[in-house]
């Protein structure tokens, strides 16, 4: 068989955002078997899209809404993504600001592709998104981690992230509300963040899909003190339980939404109009559909923190906002890969390693908890049963 060659970009996008998935895809697979797996790996909520947004894309669809669109999105959608974002940042944006992609994911390639390449630096806040590394690296750039620490709660070392700024840096790279640790970025801290853009001309990518899961849909942002530097990426996937859907969008200056949409052309050629038009109506009840998101994962959040904080070496960290607990599982003489292999290996629970977050959250494991009530009664009650044979069996 011939040795076929491929491109150095292989490498780039393997690593630990590709490997984190490997137990949530077996357990994804054994439950599509029909095997009692309790899938907690994912931020897929589980609870419907709003059935009005529903019933818009089928009415589309019936309609022949499957054709050709503009590659960076209708305009009437973009004018309301503008409008959603003058009322959650109060950033004076219009439709030539906005630009769609296939989801939040697709969004940050597209950015890192616009922003860096060889040579640069990208500097990200850890704990950071898995893919997040790669995402950056695939252009050649370097993705610089600035990292926390479990005991100071995970928020970032703003001395250090000052320290990380080299002539190579172009931007720096983080979510708020934070994925995995829930963390949401003070204004204070924010302010930091935009002396360092300011003084050294750095972009902002602000990641910030779970901003309508903060409290009251809002959180702090640079967006109108640095409209010409700052990117935000956003996405119905976790507002609305539309992950499955694909679309997110960018909120950038005009010149950078200009050439991301020749980006666009030659990678998706437009976003499909009868999804588009669903969002369009999905805006329409934000308001509503994040509020119900919201209580959803608060009673969530509750009863798997209940659940989980009465077991022995295991210390839970409760987000301000999101879907997912960081859980401390050092305790137990695991680290977060060996708890989420050995756990799934006896219990059939899929949780995801911390330690593909960032070096700092080696020792957790991150868990969704945007599930059914019963199903996170009964996946404590699996972990508890975990945590005590394997203590036993140390012991």
């Amino acid at each position: 068989m011939k040795s076929m060659r491929y491109s150095h970009l292989v490498q780039r996008i393997a690593g630990e955002g590709s490997d984190a998935w490997v137990t949530h895809y077996e357990a994804w697979a054994a439950r599509e078997r029909g095997e009692d797996v309790i899938l907690l790996s994912v931020g897929d909520p589980d609870i419907g899209t709003p059935a009005p947004v529903v019933e818009r894309a089928v009415e589309q669809l019936r309609a022949g809404d499957t054709h050709y669109t503009p590659s960076g999105g209708r305009r009437h959608l973009r004018e309301a993504i503008a409008a959603e974002h003058r009322r959650r940042y109060g950033q004076p944006v219009e439709a030539d600001n906005v630009i769609l992609f296939s989801g939040a994911q697709n969004a940050l390639f597209a950015t890192s592709l616009c922003l860096a390449g060889e040579g640069d630096e990208v500097i990200a806040l850890d704990p950071m998104y898995v893919t997040y590394r790669a995402t950056v690296e695939v252009t050649g750039a370097k993705l610089v981690r600035v990292g926390t620490s479990v005991a100071d709660g995970l928020r970032p070392d703003l001395d250090r992230l000052a320290a990380a700024v080299t002539p190579r840096t172009r931007a720096i790279l983080f979510s708020t509300p934070s994925n995995p640790s829930g963390v949401i970025l003070n204004e204070a801290e924010l302010q930091v963040i935009g002396e360092l853009a300011r003084r050294h001309d750095l972009w902002i990518i602000a990641d910030q899909v779970y901003a309508g899961l903060a409290p009251g849909g809002r959180v702090p942002s640079l967006a109108n003190a640095l409209p010409d530097q700052h990117l935000t990426i956003c996405s119905l996937s976790k507002s609305h339980a539309m992950p499955g859907w694909r679309m997110g969008w960018l909120v950038g200056p005009k010149p950078f939404v200009v050439h991301a949409d020749n980006l666009v052309m030659c990678m998706l050629f437009g976003m499909p109009g009868f999804i588009q038009e669903a969002a369009v109506t999905a805006l329409s009840i934000s308001e509503q559909a994040e509020r119900n998101i919201r209580d959803y994962c608060a009673r969530r959040c509750e009863l798997m923190y209940q659940g989980l904080a009465g077991i022995a070496g295991l210390r839970c960290h409760r987000p301000e906002a999101g879907m997912f607990m960081l859980v401390d599982v050092s305790g137990t003489g695991m680290n977060g890969r060996q708890f989420m292999r050995a756990l799934y290996a006896a219990e059939q629970v899929s949780v995801l390693d911390g330690g593909v977050f960032g070096r700092d959250t080696a020792g957790v494991v991150r868990i969704c908890f945007a599930v059914e009530e019963q199903t996170i009664e009964e996946a404590c009650r699996r972990i508890a049963r975990f945590v005590s044979s394997h203590v036993n069996a140390s012991g």
